[in-house]
């Protein structure tokens, strides 16, 4: 017996991060939750599974458009015609969803009641699924407490959508913890609503199968399903089913050793070349790449991640075309303090004090220095040349006075700089 378990479809909820950018893949923006669905669908019927379990969120909370869920309705024909039924809880944004209210199901769709626990048999397979729906989106009471008990003599499978314990990043809906789940007696919970993949052994075997569709960047990696083998002795196996069109990444740079910005961009393409051979090559992958690292070449990018960014999506277009997005390009290093960089730094300062203490009575070099500012204030507007109380400074010789004005207060940050 094979059945595949999804959960959290959120058909055509948008993806995020790309859109703003005049080159991303707005067509697969736009489809990719259901691609990922279709895809699905298309593995179960060349497995030719027995059934399948949906645990929640097929729907993205009130999203008005019915062509979501007659596009549904169309994927279950497809099913239906290989002789797949389905069995589909309703979870916390399918609960605010239109279509969950009013459209009509597939006769080979079969959903969980909303007002308490239901059990549909399969009598030809030996199994029990039990489950509950969400009534409203605001379920925060445990609903596993009132599931029934296992049915002697079939594989009994919890069907949940829940928080469950310790997933503080989702809403606490319909909390439980997991002994509570192995202390039910059933063989397999299927469960929704944590976007991760997540397994757990034991008297029961628990899976969060994650979502189909990555939708932005704090959902990286491959996405799917699994599908469950079972037979009379209890599980067999459960394989990871991967179904998305466009893949997230998150790739840190280390550029400790950089001491350019095109060296930094330089171990980018490195970095972006090892994450491309190891992906497979028909899914695209979206990349938020985070530059760290003490180095010599933060001067250079503090302040121009817009040119880093124009430097790395000229990358990405010459390694990868439709293959690699560029979602940002995030600058997080800091500037490097070795003993060297700290003696020239010294150095520079103690110069420039020097300079400013000689100029005072160095008038040579004063009369040079007022010529050759002299030439550069000429150059600028006239309404600044006689507003700009320096440049009025300079116009009219005083530039003597100007360096005794600045000097005192000057040596004085240098010297706490240093």
């Amino acid at each position: 017996m094979k059945f595949i378990h999804a959960a959290d479809i959120h058909l055509d909820s948008p993806l995020t991060g790309l859109s703003a950018y005049a080159d991303a893949p707005v067509e697969m923006l736009r489809t990719a939750t259901r691609d990922a669905f279709s895809n699905l669908v298309t593995e179960a019927i060349e497995q030719a599974v027995d059934f399948m379990v949906i645990a929640g969120d097929l729907y993205d909370g009130t999203w008005k458009d019915h062509n979501t869920g007659i596009y549904f309705c169309k994927e279950m024909g497809r099913l239906k015609k290989a002789g797949i039924p389905v069995y589909l809880l309703f979870g916390n944004h399918d609960a605010e969803s239109e279509m969950t209210k009013k459209l009509q199901l597939p006769d080979n769709v079969f959903a969980f009641d909303t007002r308490k626990p239901n059990t549909f048999r399969l009598d030809n397979l030996k199994v029990a699924l039990h489950g509950r729906s969400f009534r409203e989106k605001e379920t925060l009471e445990n609903l596993v407490t009132g599931y029934p008990a296992p049915v002697p003599g079939m594989f009994n499978i919890g069907v949940l959508h829940t928080a469950l314990e310790g997933n503080a990043a989702h809403a606490t809906y319909a909390p439980c913890c997991l002994d509570e789940l192995h202390a039910k007696g059933y063989h397999y919970w299927a469960l929704g609503h944590v976007h991760e993949y997540q397994i757990w052994e034991g008297a029961s075997t628990v899976v969060f199968p994650g979502n189909l569709q990555g939708r932005h960047i704090r959902e990286t990696g491959p996405r799917g399903a699994v599908m469950v083998t079972a037979d009379e002795q209890g599980i067999q196996d459960i394989q990871r089913l991967f179904v998305d069109v466009l893949r997230w990444a998150s790739l840190e740079v280390d550029v400790t050793e950089c001491k350019t910005l095109s060296e930094v961009v330089s171990r980018i393409g490195k970095a972006l070349d090892e994450l491309v051979e190891s992906s497979p090559s028909t899914i695209p992958i979206a990349v938020r790449i985070t530059v760290t690292g003490k180095t010599a070449a933060h001067g250079d990018l503090f302040g121009l991640e817009s040119q880093l960014r124009a430097e790395v999506l000229a990358l990405a277009v010459a390694m990868g075309g439709e293959r690699l997005w560029i979602e940002k390009v995030r600058v997080a290093t800091s500037a490097a303090d070795d003993g060297e960089a700290l003696r020239a730094r010294a150095d520079a300062l103690s110069d420039l004090q020097d300079l400013l203490q000689a100029a005072e009575s160095d008038a040579d070099f004063l009369n040079s220095l007022q010529d050759d500012l002299l030439s550069l204030v000429n150059k600028a507007p006239l309404e600044l040349q006689t507003s700009v109380p320096y440049f009025k400074a300079i116009r009219s010789g005083e530039l003597v006075d100007l360096v005794r004005e600045v000097r005192p207060g000057l040596l004085s940050h240098l010297a706490k700089v240093e």
